[in-house]
């Protein structure tokens, strides 16, 4: 199944929030590497991370009875090692670092 989500953490979050998310993510099931991006993939997995100016983004294939176990366990590692709420902007989760120009 399709999936496809945007997070609240900005692009212009500092290098320690980078590291932090780097090692949430190896810590996830299904973890492939980071060769061309992070990537985790599996049997019907084949999902993905990328940097963009809405937000980090994760997206690609993974059953939705894995999604509904993996998606809110990252949210919830990526919540403890940031130190703030991760969810979807759109649902009203709001972003703790960005660049006010």
């Amino acid at each position: 199944m399709r999936q496809d989500v945007t997070l609240n953490i900005h692009y212009s979050a500092p290098e320690e929030i980078w590291e932090r998310i780097g090692t949430v993510y190896q810590s996830m099931p299904y973890w492939a590497g980071n060769s061309q991006g992070p990537r985790w993939v599996g049997k019907g997995i084949d999902l993905w991370a990328s940097v963009e100016p809405g937000g980090v983004q994760i997206a690609g294939e993974m059953p939705k009875e894995i999604w509904e176990k993996w998606y809110p366990a990252l949210k919830d590692a990526l919540s403890a090692a940031l130190g703030y709420e991760i969810g979807e902007p759109a649902d009203g989760y709001d972003f703790q670092y960005f660049c006010k120009f």
